[in-house]
């Protein structure tokens, strides 16, 4: 926990609650994470994986809603701590079920 003392008086930081989203670049892929921030159509992402290939879901607007049905055939790579994505053309919140699936799925290496 952060705390700030201020003319003697105590202040503790906040943990912010952001928005799980899928941002669609027009040339940067397609990614899933936390939105820091919005920007015309630049979108900067915290706890983000690119989502390179899915299964079990017809489209984005399905997977931002339920999530994929088959997480062993998906090919997400490893998260990121923060990626800017500067070519935005879709954002898509997502559902809580749909978090859970994304973050559940194996992380794809070669």
């Amino acid at each position: 926990m952060t705390t700030i003392v201020i003319d003697g008086i105590e202040y503790v930081k906040k943990d912010i609650t952001t928005d799980y989203v899928i941002v669609r670049g027009d040339r940067a892929s397609t990614f899933a994470g936390e939105m820091v921030k919005h920007d015309g159509r630049e979108v900067t992402l915290r706890n983000a994986r690119r989502l390179w290939y899915w299964s079990g879901a017809a489209s984005l607007s399905q997977l931002a809603m339920q999530g994929v049905s088959n997480p062993a055939e998906c090919k997400f790579p490893c998260e990121v701590k923060e990626v800017i994505i500067l070519d935005a053309v879709e954002i898509i919140y997502t559902t809580p079920v749909a978090r859970k699936s994304i973050e559940g799925v194996p992380v794809w290496e070669k």
